[in-house]
């Protein structure tokens, strides 16, 4: 197989699949405390807040979860390169927004249907579409490279906005920042992604929530994002190895499934 880390640190002690597992675990976290946990504290307010005691928990449940979908970006873009058939992986990725749209909607919404947001598969979907545009377009003049990559992106972006899939377009910017830094050195990686993070977060919630909030407020409130970052403990330690998976069926239903047993606990509990 072709040598994807050429030119690049190779440090690593981890296996794709030990980064792979480590970001279910933290969505399974994530999602926990924004489906569960969060229901449950507003529907046990002190003094019509969250309770102090628990509010914490959830904030650092919630920090843990940050490091999923930048685990989740950096993979998709490993498969990509790596995929025997890309129409394949594109097909999976599609068959699996679709199943996961009805899990997602009663999850963090409590309805069966809920077009306000969309799941995670759908921008996976969006990235791996312009990751394969993007690579199509090289074979073309430089003018209309870039005139068509421009056009590309723009439209993906877009469509991730207003279809309000999640992370949004700034999950487009950042998958394809981990593909157009791959052969660069880890710190590199970092700053890019860092700033795709932080102003692509910012700039969406600046369009949702203008004459809301104020543009500082915003600005600090995106950058909760920022504990993402602390996936690039695992990114700095990847060998570049596949490593021992379990089955893709696993992989790619385990999203939907969760979604529906956490939906299945706060309806237990009462919470939903």
């Amino acid at each position: 197989m072709k040598d994807l880390h050429k030119g690049r640190e190779n440090n690593g002690v981890l296996t794709g699949a030990v980064l792979k597992n480590a970001a279910y675990v933290s969505m399974f976290i994530d999602h926990f405390f924004a489906v569960v946990f969060l229901n449950y504290m507003r529907l046990h307010p002190i003094d019509g807040a969250w309770d102090p005691k628990l509010e914490p928990i959830y904030r650092a449940g919630r920090a843990v979860g940050r490091i999923a979908f930048i685990l989740f970006a950096f993979l998709i873009v490993e498969g990509f390169l790596r995929t025997r058939s890309r129409v394949r992986f594109l097909l999976r990725l599609f068959l699996f927004a679709l199943l996961s749209e009805i899990p997602f909607d009663l999850a963090f919404s409590g309805n069966v249907i809920d077009w306000k947001s969309q799941n995670v598969y759908w921008t996976l979907l969006l990235g791996v579409l312009v990751l394969t545009a993007w690579e199509y377009l090289s074979h073309y003049g430089r003018v209309l490279t870039v005139a068509g990559r421009i056009v590309i992106v723009t439209a993906a972006c877009a469509a991730a906005f207003c279809g309000a899939t999640d992370y949004r377009f700034m999950g487009i910017l950042l998958i394809l920042t981990f593909y157009l830094t791959r052969e660069k050195k880890c710190g590199v990686r970092f700053v890019a992604v860092g700033l795709i993070m932080l102003f692509g977060t910012w700039g969406s919630n600046l369009i949702r929530y203008t004459g809301k909030y104020a543009a500082d407020y915003l600005f600090r409130f995106s950058m909760r994002e920022m504990y993402g970052l602390l996936a690039f403990l695992l990114i700095f330690l990847y060998n570049g190895k596949r490593g021992r998976q379990l089955p893709k069926p696993f992989y790619y239903g385990f999203y939907p499934l969760h979604l529906l047993l956490l939906y299945g606990v706060a309806r237990m509990i009462g919470v939903m």
